[in-house]
């Protein structure tokens, strides 16, 4: 029996974007096993995308629906991988209003023009980050400082000082305090070194 799957992506994490509304649009159109994940759609490995067609070689002839190309990737060279997959498998592809239909052969027409989606979302990714880099190099010619302010001992969640004297004597290792506070190595890392420094 095929199955409808669906995928969903945004680009930075809930606080800024959110996947919710792809996620409801997808369940609306049939999907029943959804994806979501919060990667950029350049990036080619990507956690939930390669269980998706981990998913879809085990269900063949299956239906992918995303709400836009962009959301699938923003490779050209990706989604020529992706429609590769979707012929060898005879899946549909239901991408916003457009249908690739590789239950049988694809015509040259539907593939160019899937091509050109592509195409368009790869360079709209490019113009995307020649704004960002204008736009830096804008704020740094006016003295502007970028990036997030550092860190002082205030910031440092109150679980981390209270412990940090159970480290500094060897009472626990790194591993045991960042489990202990509930965050990762590497925050605990940056944590420690201004604890120290004070």
């Amino acid at each position: 029996m095929s199955k409808i799957f669906g995928y969903a992506r945004c680009s930075t994490h809930e606080g800024k974007q959110d996947v919710e509304r792809q996620r409801r649009e997808l369940k609306e159109r049939g999907a029943t096993d959804i994806f979501m994940e919060y990667e950029s759609g350049c990036k080619i490995d990507r956690p939930e995308l390669n269980r998706l067609i981990a998913e879809l070689k085990r269900n063949p002839q299956s239906t992918l629906i995303a709400t836009e190309v962009s959301r699938i990737t923003r490779s050209t060279k990706q989604l020529c991988e992706i429609v590769e997959l979707a012929k060898e498998l005879h899946l549909k592809l239901i991408i916003g209003g457009f249908v690739v239909d590789c239950t049988g052969p694809l015509d040259s027409l539907t593939q160019g023009m899937l091509m050109m989606l592509g195409v368009f979302s790869e360079m709209e990714r490019n113009m995307i980050v020649d704004r960002i880099r204008s736009g830096i190099k804008h704020a740094k010619a006016k003295g502007v400082k970028l990036g997030r302010p550092a860190l002082t001992i205030a910031d440092i969640p109150k679980k981390v000082t209270e412990h940090f004297d159970l480290f500094r004597n060897k009472e626990i290792n790194k591993i045991d305090y960042a489990r202990l506070c509930g965050i990762s190595r590497p925050t605990l890392n940056k944590y420690i070194a201004i604890m120290v420094d004070k």
